[in-house]
């Protein structure tokens, strides 16, 4: 038996779909929701990317970028006095998919400052030393190069 709860009119019909109840003989209910994997990282591009391609799959376009966090320390905080600290964070980002793959390899440059709207993903692979080790990467589904906005606006969304 299919069951949606009854929800405030303010709640939309997009929402009121997530909230889908279904009853079994099995288990007295089990409840169907939606998740999200999204990030968005606005940074510089630590290297030239590189085109990788493994035997039987597709190619993917490599590339790091480094992300900035600043803070002020010390007793006035409050009146922007103090000492400035900075974090570096190093990101992996993966393009798969075809026409924005390409374009990122050709015109991501080393330096440049970009905005990339992804997915985290978490996976293995087995290094030279046949050692299991994990990787984070950022796969990316849409890259803003900042130099191609200003000179032609374009935002690539492939």
């Amino acid at each position: 038996m299919l069951t949606v709860p009854v929800l405030d009119t303010c709640f939309s019909d997009t929402v009121l779909r997530q909230f889908v109840r279904h009853e079994s003989e099995v288990a007295s209910s089990l409840v169907l929701e939606r998740s999200l994997n999204r990030v968005q990282l606005l940074g510089r591009v630590g290297q030239d990317p590189v085109m990788r391609q493994v035997e039987g799959k597709n190619p993917v376009t490599i590339f790091s970028l480094a992300t900035n966090e600043m803070w002020r320390s010390g007793e006035n905080e409050t009146y922007q006095m103090g000492d400035v600290s900075q974090k570096t964070t190093w990101h992996r980002i993966s393009v798969f998919r075809p026409g924005l793959r390409d374009v990122a390899y050709q015109y991501v440059k080393k330096g440049s400052r970009i905005f990339v709207e992804g997915k985290v993903d978490y996976g293995e692979y087995t290094d030279k030393n046949n050692v299991r080790r994990q990787a984070t990467t950022i796969i990316a589904e849409t890259i803003f190069l900042n130099k191609l906005m200003r000179m032609k606006k374009l935002f690539m969304n492939f």
